[in-house]
C-alpha cells in the first residue's frame, strides 16, 4: 500500500510530516449516503481483508528466516519514523490463529496475505527453510478450518537481502531467482490454495525503492528505476506462467496501485495547460506496469522518457512481457492533481498536495476522494480484463480507546462512501467482483512506522492486545447476510 513517501514519487513534494489536520479530515461523516447492503453486490462477490508479511509477522530472525531488504533498511538510522522497525510488528507469526478467528468473527470469507521470500529461501535461492515452509502451511490450514479462503501474494516488497546484495531488481538474474521461488511456493501450497497474486504494487516498490530511495533498498536514479521496472514486468509475466504450469485450476492475478488524476487548473482556458502533466502522471502511475502484460508495450506515448527502457530489452522480451491474468487487483487510496512543471525532467509534472488544496485528508495527508475509486475501475475496465478485484482500499485516522472501545466513525463513513462508488461501477457493467479491506489489523506502515493505523482491529503494540474497532463491527453487520 502506498505511504506518504509515494506522494514524493508522483508529486515530488509533500506536506509537513506530522501536520495537525484535525478538522480537515474526511468530513464524510457529515454526509448522507444511500443505504447499501452486501447483498446489493451479488451472492458471489468476494469480501476480504488483507495484510503483508513484513508488516505483520515479526519473528524477523528466528526459525531459520534470512534477512530481507526491509530488515536491513529499517535497522539503518533515520530511515523510519521514530526509528521503528518490523522486528515484532503485530507478532502474526505467533498470533495468526487469533487474527484469523477475528477475521471470521467479522464475517469475511477471504484472507489475503503474503509469503516472506526470505522465510522460505533464507539466501534467496537454494536451501529451503523447512520451518518457514511449515509456518505458511499452518496459516493456510487455519484459514481452511475457519471456512476462510486464503489468497496469497507472492511478492509484497520484502526481497531477500542476499539477492539485493547481487543487485536485486536491477539484476536480470532475478528472473531466474523469482521463478525458482514461485515454482516452489506453488508446488508446495497449490493443492490447498487456488488464488494467487504475483506481485503487490510494482510502481511503489520500484519507484520508491530504486528511483527515490525512500523505501528499501534505498537505491536512487532513473536508470536503476527503468531497469528494475523492466525486470519486475518480466517477472510478473514469468510468475503468472509458472503458476499456470504448476496449478492447473489456479486463479491468477497481480495488483496495481492506481489513482484518478485531474488537472490543477480548471476551466476551458486553463485546464489544457496541465493536460500534458495529467497524461504523464497517468502513464507513470496507472499504465506503466499493466500495459506490457496486455501486449500494449510501455506507455511511451504518455511518458516519452520511458523510451530509454528499451536499452534493457533482450530478444524475445516483447512476447515474454505478455500474460493473460485471470483477474487484476486495483488498489486505490487517493486522487492526484497534476500541474505542468519544468521539474523533475523525467516527468515535467508536479502534484499539488491535498494540504495545499484544502481538501479532506486522512492522517497521512492523502486526499479522501471516494469518486476516485469509481474512476479507476471505469478506466481499467476499458482494457481487455475479465475480472477486477479491489485488493486494497482503506484509510488511516487517529484512533482513541474509550472504555475499551474504538469509535472510528470517520473510517465507517469512508467505507460507506467508497463502497457506494464500487457498487455504482459494478451496476454500470464494470467487471468488479470483490473488495478487500486494507487492513485486517493495525500494522507496521513502512517508512511511517506504527503511527498510521489502517486496521479494522486495533493493536496495542506494547501488549499486542487486539480490539475490534467499530468499523470492524460495522462490517460484521454489513456482511451478516452475505
Amino acid at each position: 500500500m502506498k505511504r506518504r513517501d509515494w506522494i514524493k514519487l508522483n508529486g515530488f513534494g509533500m506536506a509537513s510530516f506530522f501536520l495537525s489536520i484535525h478538522g480537515k479530515k474526511s468530513l464524510l461523516i457529515n454526509k448522507n449516503y444511500p443505504e447499501i447492503s452486501s447483498i446489493d453486490f451479488g451472492k458471489d462477490f468476494l469480501w476480504g481483508a488483507a495484510c503483508a508479511s513484513y508488516q505483520v509477522e515479526g519473528a524477523w530472525n528466528i526459525d531459520g528466516k534470512g534477512p530481507s531488504i526491509w530488515d536491513s533498511f529499517t535497522h539503518k538510522k533515520g530511515k523510519i519514523h521514530q526509528g521503528d522497525n518490523g522486528n515484532t510488528a503485530t507478532d502474526f507469526y505467533h498470533r495468526y490463529a487469533e487474527d484469523i478467528a477475528l477475521l471470521k468473527s467479522m464475517n469475511f470469507k477471504v484472507f489475503r496475505f503474503s509469503i516472506s521470500w526470505s522465510r522460505i529461501f533464507p539466501s534467496g535461492t537454494g536451501e529451503i527453510n523447512q520451518k518457514g515452509v511449515e509456518f505458511y502451511h499452518k496459516v493456510i490450514d487455519e484459514c481452511i478450518k475457519n471456512n476462510i479462503e486464503p489468497w496469497i501474494t507472492l511478492y509484497h516488497w520484502d526481497l531477500p537481502q542476499a539477492l539485493e546484495d547481487k543487485g536485486g531488481w536491477t539484476n536480470r538474474e532475478i528472473l531466474d531467482w523469482f521463478k525458482e521461488y514461485v515454482s516452489f511456493c506453488t508446488l508446495e501450497y497449490g493443492a490447498k490454495v487456488k488464488n494467487w497474486m504475483v506481485m503487490n504494487e510494482p510502481a511503489a516498490f520500484v519507484g520508491l525503492g530504486y528511483m527515490l530511495g525512500y523505501h528499501a533498498p534505498g537505491k536512487k536514479g532513473p536508470y536503476k528505476f527503468l531497469k528494475a521496472t523492466h525486470h519486475a514486468c518480466l517477472a510478473m509475466a514469468d510468475g503468472g506462467r509458472m503458476i499456470r504450469k504448476n496449478i492447473t485450476d489456479a486463479n491468477i492475478g497481480t495488483t496495481f496501485s492506481c489513482s484518478h488524476i485531474d488537472p490543477y487548473r480548471d476551466g476551458p482556458t486553463n485546464a489544457y495547460k496541465d493536460l500534458g502533466a495529467v497524461k504523464r502522471m497517468d502513464a507513470l502511475l496507472n499504465r506503466l506496469y499493466i500495459e506490457p502484460s496486455l501486449g500494449l508495450g510501455y506507455p511511451i506515448d504518455g511518458l516519452p522518457a520511458l523510451k530509454r527502457i528499451h536499452r534493457y530489452f533482450e530478444p524475445g522480451d516483447e512476447e515474454r512481457l505478455k500474460f493473460k491474468f485471470d483477474f487484476i487487483g486495483l488498489q486505490n487510496y487517493f486522487r492526484v492533481v497534476a500541474k505542468k512543471s519544468i521539474f523533475p525532467p523525467f516527468l515535467w509534472s508536479k502534484q499539488i498536495s491535498a494540504e495545499k488544496r484544502g481538501v479532506p485528508m486522512n492522517e497521512m495527508n492523502f486526499e479522501v476522494y471516494p469518486e476516485g475509486i469509481y474512476s479507476v475501475i471505469k478506466q481499467f475496465s476499458k482494457y481487455n480484463i475479465d475480472n477486477i478485484i479491489i485488493t486494497e482500499n482503506g484509510v488511516c485516522y487517529k484512533d482513541f480507546i474509550q472504555n475499551g472501545k474504538i469509535h472510528d466513525h470517520e473510517r465507517i463513513a469512508f467505507f460507506k462512501a467508497y463502497l457506494a462508488q464500487v457498487l455504482k461501477a459494478k451496476k454500470e457493467g464494470a467487471p468488479v467482483s470483490g473488495y478487500f479491506v486494507w487492513s485486517l489489523t493495525d500494522n507496521f506502515e513502512w517508512s511511517e512506522g506504527y503511527e498510521p493505523r489502517f486496521g479494522l482491529i486495533h493493536v496495542d503494540f506494547n501488549t499486542q492486545k487486539r480490539t475490534i474497532k467499530d468499523s470492524g463491527l460495522w462490517f460484521k453487520k454489513f456482511l451478516l447476510h452475505k
